[in-house]
């Protein structure tokens, strides 16, 4: 079977490796596979944390995929892949504690003492600042919300696609339909099933009738920064966040703080006030990293939904094969989805849809034509 998957992020990436792993013959098409809001994201799996209410849908799927990544514990290292601790400042801003636990989202509330012990890690040398700020007056401990390096993560794929035979053909395309993808030299390539996994960038998409379908998916600007420990820092050793805020720990040292959520078109820009909310933001809530070094500001785009949850699946469930399967619209949570999308769409392509009610119910809510835009472009 021929798959061409348009997109090459860690959605795109993700599905074309397991196609190919299943005897699927796949080409990604992307001017620049890894180099968009994959790059950029902060790399979160937080099925917990990025849950709100009303969500319960988005909160399965994304617990069912966080239990799909093999994640491992570092011991004594710096950025472990988790726990979370989520902070509360003493005004009553920030996470609230009745948004974990639901679901069979565990969460429990941590001491006053305990979690500034948990979420810094104190140099041998002198520190001049304490870890987690002293005006924090609770937290919870999330114990399943974890975080993986997301350029590592996207190089990784990079190379299983590769090593599993997949192919690259790096050109945007200009035109999508079941059958056929259009490129922007003006060639196209054929294809038995075509995966839409362009995030927040749409590309056109042609009905059998000569109708085009755009996809409710728009581009939401996120800002975020990366600093170096140095020895005189005092330096998260778990995921931290707070009122709109995240501090993330890799093990080499770098620290991800992030990020805005904003409504500004196809804007990429970094702009230094962004820069100047998310320093002060994370120094109110971890004094010690005024002593880090500072590395990049960078901004992506997230693909938002009306109801923030991915589009998944079929554009057209009741045409013969596969045609055109949507894989997009993951917002916030991309890099944290990539595996139960790859599962799912997978099934799509070359199972004709889930295998199992499990499956089935959790890509129920995700249907590419749940909303009335869709129908309204055909």
């Amino acid at each position: 079977m021929r798959v061409v998957v348009v997109g090459g992020g860690v959605i795109g990436l993700a599905v074309a490796w397991q196609a190919a792993r299943r005897g699927a013959d796949v080409v990604v098409v992307d001017e620049r596979p890894g180099r968009g809001a994959s790059w950029v994201a902060g790399g979160m799996l937080a099925p917990v944390a990025e849950a709100y209410e009303g969500e319960e849908a988005l909160l399965r799927l994304g617990l069912a995929s966080a239990a799909r990544w093999p994640l491992r514990r570092r011991p004594g290292r710096r950025g472990r892949g988790g726990p979370r601790l989520l902070a509360q400042r003493d005004d009553g801003r920030g996470p609230r504690p009745g948004r974990g636990g639901r679901a069979g989202a565990p969460a429990r509330p941590a001491d006053a003492a305990g979690p500034r012990r948990r979420a810094v890690d104190v140099p041998s040398g002198p520190a001049t600042r304490a870890g987690a700020g002293p005006h924090r007056a609770g937290a919870l401990w999330l114990a399943d919300d974890h975080q993986v390096d997301n350029r590592l993560l996207v190089a990784g794929l990079l190379t299983a696609a590769d090593r599993a035979g997949v192919g690259f053909v790096t050109q945007p395309a200009s035109r999508l339909a079941a059958g056929a993808v259009g490129l922007a030299d003006g060639g196209s390539l054929a294809a038995d099933g075509v995966v839409v996994a362009t995030g927040a960038h749409p590309v056109p998409i042609s009905t059998p009738d000569g109708d085009t379908v755009t996809l409710p998916v728009r581009p939401v600007k996120g800002q975020i920064l990366r600093v170096q420990a140095t020895p005189g820092a005092v330096c998260p050793t778990h995921t931290v966040r707070g009122p709109g805020i995240y501090v993330i720990p890799r093990p080499h040292g770098e620290i991800a703080i992030g990020a805005t959520s904003e409504e500004r078109g196809f804007d990429t820009t970094v702009t230094s006030g962004a820069v100047l909310e998310l320093l002060r933001d994370a120094w109110e809530l971890l004094p010690g990293l005024a002593e880090t070094t500072f590395v990049e500001a960078v901004a992506g785009l997230r693909p938002g939904t009306p109801d923030n949850a991915p589009l998944l699946g079929p554009l057209d469930p009741t045409g013969d094969g596969p045609g055109v399967v949507v894989a997009t619209g993951h917002y916030r949570n991309g890099v944290l989805l990539a595996p139960i999308t790859a599962d799912l769409v997978v099934s799509c392509l070359l199972d004709g849809g889930p295998t199992d009610d499990e499956a089935a119910a959790l890509l129920a809510p995700c249907r590419p034509d749940r909303f009335t835009e869709v129908a309204a472009c055909r």
